[in-house]
C-alpha cells in the first residue's frame, strides 16, 4: 500500500467532509483550523431512478450551481462530486471525514480509518440498517481511490459514550443484553456536541464547566439530551433511533407489551411491525395527513381546527415537555437550554410551549425574542430567566471537520 501523507501538527488542512443520507450525499471542504468553509453542497435523489433527475447543488463562496447526473448509488454520487471539485485544477483534499451513524460496542470513539477499521464496522451494519451500509460502501470508495491520505469516521453515537451504565443497561438479563449488545447508544451526538460547544462559547465557560439540555428536534427525528460538564449522560434514542420522542413517523416511546401485541397481531412478520412503527408512526400516524408538525401546527391554530390535529400537537409537545423536565432533574440547574434543528431552529411556537408553564425550574421565555427572526445564534430568555434559552444552528459538517482535525494532530503528537 503507498504511504499515507503525514500531517503536521498546527497544519493548515483542507478536510472534506461527507454526510450520507438514504437518498442524498451533502460534503463541506473546510479548511481548519480556522474553520474556513471553501465549498459545499449537496448530491439530491440518490440511488433509484425517481421521477425528478438527480441533480448536484454546488455553492462555491456564494456562487450556486445545479449539475444535472445520474448518481446509481452514493460512490458515483462522490465521484461525481470530485469531478467538480477538481474541474481545472489539481485538487486533493488533505483528509476526508465521514459521518456514520452507529459505533455500537465496536467504535465507542471516533476512529483514523484502516484495513480492519472498515472490515470491524461492517459487522454492525445490522444496528443501522438504512445508513451504515452507504457509509461503509462510500468509505470503502474513498479509501480506495484516495490511499494517500487519512480517513477518519465520525460516530453519532460517539458523543454517548459516556452516559453512565445506570442509565445506558436495559433492565433485562445481563447475559442476553451482552450477548446481542442491547444498550442505550444515543444519537444526534454530533449535534448534541456541537451545540453544546456553541453554547459554552456563547456563554463565555469552558465547555466543560456546561450543564445542559440540548433539543435536536428535526423535521425527522428528534432527540433530547442531558449534559452534564460538558458530557452526555442521557438522550431520549436508546438501541435504535425509533424510541424517546413523538417524531415525523417514528413512534417514540411505546409500551412493550404495545409491541408484543402488534407481533401477534401481524402473524410475528417483524417487518411489517418495524416499517410501521419507523415509517407510519409519529405525527404522521396520529394526524392521518401529514409527517410535518409545522403542518399540523399551522392547521390546528386555522379556523379548520379539529380533534385529532389538537391532539397530535399536543401529543408532540407533551413529550418533549416530559423529557426537559426529566433531563433538568438529571442535570441539576442547567446553564442553558439549547434549541436546535429545523424545528428547533425556526418554530418559536415549538420553544413557547415546551418552555411554558416552566418558571419554577427558574426558565422564562422573552416572548418578543422568541418570534423575532434575529440571525441564530440568539439567547431568548427574559431578563429574569435563570437559565439561558438558546437558539442554535446546527452544523454537523464543521462538528465532523473539527473532530477529524483533531484526531488527526492527536494521532500525530502520539508518534
Amino acid at each position: 500500500m503507498e504511504q499515507r501523507r503525514d500531517i503536521n501538527e498546527g497544519k493548515i488542512m483542507k478536510i472534506l467532509v461527507l454526510n450520507c443520507g438514504s437518498s442524498s450525499l451533502k460534503y463541506r471542504l473546510i479548511e481548519m483550523p480556522g474553520e474556513n468553509e471553501l465549498v459545499s453542497g449537496e448530491a439530491q435523489r440518490v440511488g433509484p431512478k425517481t421521477t425528478e433527475p438527480s441533480q448536484i447543488i454546488h455553492n462555491n463562496r456564494g456562487q450556486t450551481a445545479t449539475y444535472k447526473v445520474e448518481m446509481r448509488n452514493h460512490q458515483s454520487a462522490f465521484n461525481e462530486i470530485m469531478k467538480i471539485l477538481t474541474a481545472g485544477q489539481d485538487f486533493q483534499p488533505d483528509a476526508i471525514g465521514h459521518r456514520v451513524v452507529h459505533g455500537g460496542e465496536i467504535f465507542r470513539d471516533h476512529t483514523i480509518v484502516s484495513g480492519d477499521a472498515i472490515d470491524r464496522i461492517e459487522q454492525i451494519n445490522e444496528l443501522a440498517p438504512i445508513h451504515n451500509p452507504i457509509s461503509v460502501s462510500l468509505i470503502q470508495e474513498c479509501w480506495r481511490l484516495y490511499t494517500k491520505i487519512p480517513h477518519i469516521m465520525v460516530f453519532d453515537t460517539a458523543f454517548h459514550s459516556t452516559i453512565p451504565d445506570y442509565a445506558r443497561k436495559y433492565a433485562i438479563p445481563k447475559q442476553l443484553s451482552d450477548e446481542l449488545g442491547f444498550y442505550k447508544y444515543g444519537f444526534h451526538g454530533t449535534s448534541h456536541q456541537f451545540v453544546s460547544q456553541e453554547a459554552a462559547t456563547m456563554m463565555g465557560i469552558e465547555h466543560s464547566d456546561l450543564n445542559a439540555v440540548s433539543c435536536h428536534l428535526g423535521s425527522g427525528g428528534a432527540s433530547l439530551c442531558a449534559i452534564v460538564k460538558g458530557k452526555s449522560v442521557d438522550n431520549t434514542m436508546g438501541y435504535s433511533p425509533l424510541v424517546g420522542l413523538l417524531m415525523s413517523t417514528r413512534c417514540g416511546d411505546i409500551g412493550a407489551s404495545v409491541l408484543l401485541k402488534l407481533l401477534a397481531h401481524f402473524n410475528g412478520d417483524y417487518e411489517i411491525v418495524e416499517t410501521l412503527l419507523n415509517k407510519n408512526s409519529g405525527v404522521l400516524g396520529v394526524s392521518g395527513i401529514s409527517a410535518d408538525i409545522r403542518d399540523i401546527l399551522q392547521s390546528r391554530d386555522s379556523k379548520d381546527e379539529n380533534v385529532i390535529l389538537g391532539l397530535t400537537a399536543n401529543m408532540y409537545l407533551w413529550r418533549i415537555k416530559k423529557y426537559l423536565g426529566a433531563y433538568i432533574a438529571a442535570v441539576g440547574r442547567p446553564n442553558a437550554i439549547i434549541f436546535t434543528d429545523t424545528i428547533g431552529e425556526t418554530v418559536p411556537q415549538v420553544r413557547a410551549a415546551v418552555c411554558s408553564e416552566m418558571e419554577w425550574f427558574g426558565i422564562r421565555i422573552d416572548s418578543k425574542l422568541n418570534e423575532d427572526e434575529a440571525e441564530l445564534p440568539k439567547n431568548i430568555a427574559a431578563k429574569n430567566s435563570e437559565v439561558q434559552l438558546l437558539v442554535i444552528k446546527t452544523n454537523e459538517e464543521l462538528a465532523i471537520a473539527r473532530e477529524s482535525y483533531k484526531m488527526l494532530t492527536n494521532a500525530k503528537r502520539e508518534k
